[in-house]
């Protein structure tokens, strides 16, 4: 095998091959990546049996082949050469690169013991791609990081006329976006997808004009796949039953208050200072501001207001500032919506939902929603 390729297509097509790969393994095989130079260029590709990556690059091919590297090493390299175009060449169980005056040898790999890599057809449907990437990055940190309970730790895709729903939750908070779906075949569908490899696909894919998204089967595995560019990524879905959370979202909310969302995230900050451990600080939402302050702290107390438009007399909660912190970075607007929905007694304040607002007068129905539940301020 031998072919020339332009560095720097090189580099970003082994990079995205290894991306997903986990860094260790008990089958030191599937740490490589899987050359294939044919006539029409050359695809890169990369299999962990719960991931897969597969990319086409053109290039110019003197010796068609195959072959199987360390993909890291492979990325390493590719990554530091100098700027001149790339010879990759194979010399019995070696695998040359030369690029200028830097030559490397690796070893190859045994492509026998290497599984099939999955290939998907059809086209369930399809999403703008800066709508998906900014969906997933609203939506995927509220996904746990346990993995006590696995169906927790993915993002649920849920499909119904032209719309896709992303899910998350963690248990102590939901997050979800709407983002319109072009249906190639009349179809409802959900799965999910784990955590991890939905936000890698969200930011590769993030500059392309589309992703065309299919389901299919397997053998065994329910697997879902994302095309953009010449790019794919496979992914096998996460089994379990995801739990009900859509329905602790209510259909209205009339308490509310509207803050500027970089001061509360400033003044969330600087208050979170002094907070132990536990990150937890009181909010009182009342007479057009919030009061954010320290609810323990060994060490120091720290205490700040700041303006906002406020329906209600006074209501006070305890939040744990990380997963504030994370839900205004997630509402991309320059106002935030708090909506306090009503808990299961009086004296027990229920989960409040942060919505994007473009002004302090008017709401945006941008289809994010993330739903925080208190702690019980005990007083």
């Amino acid at each position: 095998m031998k072919f020339q390729v332009n560095r720097d297509v090189l580099a970003e097509a082994v990079s995205f091959a290894v991306k997903l790969l986990p860094r260790s393994s008990n089958l030191p095989i599937l740490g490589g990546v899987l050359i294939e130079a044919t006539a029409d260029g050359i695809v890169f590709s990369s299999f962990d049996y719960e991931v897969s990556t597969t990319s086409k690059v053109a290039a110019t091919v003197e010796e068609p082949g195959k072959i199987l590297v360390l993909g890291r090493l492979l990325a390493d390299i590719a990554s530091r050469l100098p700027n001149a175009p790339v010879v990759v060449s194979t010399e019995d169980s070696r695998v040359l690169v030369t690029c200028g005056s830097s030559e490397f040898t690796l070893l190859s790999m045994s492509i026998d013991e290497y599984p099939t890599i999955p290939r998907v057809t059809g086209e369930t449907g399809v999403v703008k791609a800066d709508a998906f990437s900014d969906a997933v990055s609203q939506v995927a940190l509220a996904a746990s990081r346990e993995d006590v309970t696995p169906v927790i730790t993915g993002v649920l895709l849920e499909v119904s006329g032209n719309t896709l729903n992303m899910v998350a939750t963690d248990r102590y908070r939901v997050a979800i976006k709407s983002l319109e779906w072009d249906a190639k075949e009349p179809t409802e569908f959900s799965a999910l997808v784990p955590a991890r490899t939905i936000n890698e696909i969200g930011k590769t894919f993030a500059g392309a004009g589309t992703i065309s998204i299919s389901l299919t089967q397997v053998d065994d595995r329910e697997l879902i796949a994302f095309t953009a560019d010449n790019k794919t990524v496979t992914s096998l879905l996460i089994k379990g039953t995801f739990p009900p959370v859509k329905k602790l979202f209510p259909a209205e909310v009339t308490q509310y208050a509207v803050v500027s969302t970089s001061e509360l995230v400033e003044a969330t900050r600087r208050v979170k200072l002094v907070v132990d451990r536990d990150g937890f600080m009181r909010f009182t939402f009342a007479n057009s501001s919030v009061s954010l302050e320290s609810v323990s702290g060994e060490q120091a107390q720290a205490h700040e207001t700041i303006d906002a438009v406020t329906n209600v007399s006074e209501i006070v909660l305890s939040l744990k500032a990380d997963y504030l912190l994370d839900g205004l970075g997630a509402v991309h607007s320059e106002f935030t919506r708090v909506g306090f929905i009503t808990g299961d007694t009086s004296t027990k304040p229920g989960p409040v939902l942060l919505t994007s607002q473009t002004s302090r007068d008017a709401a945006s129905n941008d289809g994010f929603r993330y739903l925080l539940q208190p702690k019980l301020l005990l007083r």
